[in-house]
């Protein structure tokens, strides 16, 4: 028999603590092999429903089904979805290997099979010759890797993390991500990880969940996530946005002409998967590098306005503009060298960078 691609597969799971839904009519299927990334603030549900999938807690309504299984019932050690927590959860008493061999001795695996799978695991994860040290002699960093480690040892389908790299700085938070990645993609691992950072979702998933207000507003590829949002809420969490307001005049074709000022020409047509209707009300979203200024051309989004301040980031000038409505705009110019906007600049977009999203009645 063919094994199912899809190895989680979620169905309307509702979780309420007290008066507080947490979770609201989840439905999600994750593919075998693939990163998966829970994206969202605080508070919006991403670990609740990861605890959920893990066992640690029941959900209120609705069925989880792992490899076909429905495991509702189950508890987490039943489950086969080892998890690595914020905190690492070492065993301070234990060395780094009895850390690592922990899941395999309460399975009372062969003393051979342990030695050798263990000795694998450290390897993949570059801790080789470090058996014998405590996790207090141990880096952040070290110690987040017996963690993946131990997770790994179990041969488990899916592997669960929840913010695991935000005890660490910034360099080494980056080069974990790295090799984190690339074992996942070595072993062919499902991984389903948590994370509040939208730079981190962004560089290693294969899809990306964002979660808002204990709902899924989007699943999608890091790319689709970030180029096209489907709310309002996604665009703005997604990196630096700006939004404004426009009506639809015509609508065919995969394209919409919209206007988004009072004069006569300030139209322009817009590729679009969305279903418009003429007269209305849109949003339309335009990061930052996709504006340029002083560089109008022919059927381009172009609006005037004047530079407020400006931010030198390295590769890039951020600058902060102010045009006639009083509205305020985010544009990032790079590679300028020594030259600054200042003064009266034209504000012009590509139809192809600009993107709809649908008012929410």
């Amino acid at each position: 028999m063919m094994e199912s691609k899809i190895l989680l597969d979620l169905k309307n799971v509702n979780k309420v603590f007290g008066n507080n839904h947490v979770l609201k009519n989840i439905n999600l299927q994750i593919e075998r092999g693939k990163f998966i990334t829970f994206l969202g603030p605080s508070g919006c549900g991403k670990t609740t429903l990861l605890r959920s999938i893990a066992g640690f807690y029941t959900v209120d309504e609705g069925e989880v089904w792992i490899d076909g299984k429905l495991v509702n019932d189950l508890p987490p050690y039943k489950r086969g979805t080892p998890m690595v927590f914020q905190e690492y959860a070492l065993f301070p008493h234990m060395t780094v290997f009895d850390n690592i061999a922990y899941g395999l001795d309460i399975k009372k695996r062969p003393e051979e099979e342990v030695q050798q799978r263990v000795q694998a695991v450290m390897a993949q994860v570059k801790l080789t010759g470090l058996e014998e040290r405590y996790p207090h002699e141990m880096s952040g960093g070290q110690q987040q890797r017996v963690a993946m480690a131990r997770a790994l040892v179990m041969n488990s389908p899916i592997i669960l993390l929840d913010e695991p790299l935000s005890n660490l700085d910034a360099k080494l938070r980056e080069e974990v991500r790295v090799e984190l990645r690339s074992i996942q993609q070595e072993l062919g691992l499902t991984v389903i990880y948590v994370t509040h950072d939208q730079l981190e979702a962004l560089s290693m998933s294969d899809q990306i969940v964002v979660f808002n207000k204990g709902a899924i507003d989007q699943y999608g590829t890091p790319h689709e996530i970030y180029y096209e949002p489907r709310t309002q809420y996604v665009a703005d969490f997604i990196g630096t946005t700006n939004f404004t307001e426009a009506v639809v005049v015509h609508a065919e074709g995969g394209k919409a002409t919209v206007r988004y000022g009072q004069a006569e020409e300030d139209t322009v047509t817009i590729p679009t998967d969305e279903k418009l209707s003429v007269g209305e009300e849109i949003i339309l979203s335009i990061r930052p590098e996709s504006i340029r200024l002083n560089q109008p051309e022919i059927g381009e989004f172009n609006v005037i306005g004047a530079v407020k301040s400006s931010m030198f980031l390295g590769e890039k000038e951020r600058y902060f503009l102010g045009d006639g409505s009083g509205k305020e705009w985010i544009v990032d110019a790079y590679d300028i060298g020594q030259k600054t906007f200042e003064g009266q600049v034209r504000m012009s977009a590509a139809a192809d960078r600009i993107h709809i999203i649908k008012k929410v009645n």
